[in-house]
């Protein structure tokens, strides 16, 4: 018994094996492409991503242009921790639609408030290593207790930071990630955990 394949000459059956090797081949790489791009979107949404660092409110930890790597899957939130967070509705000031980095200063329950230059939580100054010696304080933090579930959120640059002193505590459910590396820094490939 023959099939049509056995009728065609040598030289026929060998560009068609080609023809299905070939298309055999494009499929594989479609394959793989399309599943790099799932893989990378679902990445993006919801385990690491990439911000930019628009302004100095967080200097010298993040600087202006930094690029930032944020964990936004399974990460912790304790006192200390630079987060993205959504825009806090209630603030006007700048892009509405601008998510914002700043550190967790105060946690859910806490009472927080200044007196100079010092950072008081449930009457004992805090210490705040990641701040350089002398740092001035700026806009005092008025005594207040934070919700359960909002955390209390302040920049680096502490007065030249438009923060928790200004909007209050945000919501939990409005933390995008917690940032972990930076990538990116005066215009070249940085590796520094903040």
């Amino acid at each position: 018994m023959s099939t049509d394949t056995d009728a065609l000459p040598v030289e026929a059956r060998s560009k068609r094996r080609r023809g299905t090797r070939r298309h055999h081949w494009i499929v594989s790489w479609l394959v793989v492409i399309v599943a790099a791009v799932i893989a990378s979107v679902l990445l993006r949404l919801f385990v690491v991503q990439t911000f930019y660092v628009p302004s100095g409110s967080m200097y010298p930890t993040l600087q202006v242009g930094d690029r930032i790597l944020v964990q936004k899957l399974g990460f912790s939130l304790p006192r200390g921790a630079i987060v993205v967070f959504d825009h806090p509705k209630h603030d006007l000031e700048g892009p509405l639609n601008e998510d914002l980095v700043k550190r967790i200063i105060g946690l859910p329950g806490e009472t927080i408030w200044s007196k100079g230059n010092t950072v008081y939580i449930n009457g004992k100054p805090l210490a705040e290593p990641w701040l350089p010696k002398g740092t001035v304080l700026g806009q005092p933090i008025s005594k207040q207790k934070i919700p359960q579930g909002y955390y209390f959120m302040m920049g680096d640059n502490r007065s030249n930071s438009y923060d928790s002193r200004d909007w209050g505590p945000i919501p939990r459910s409005t933390i995008i990630g917690r940032v972990f590396l930076i990538v990116w820094r005066h215009g070249s490939p940085a590796f520094i955990v903040p």
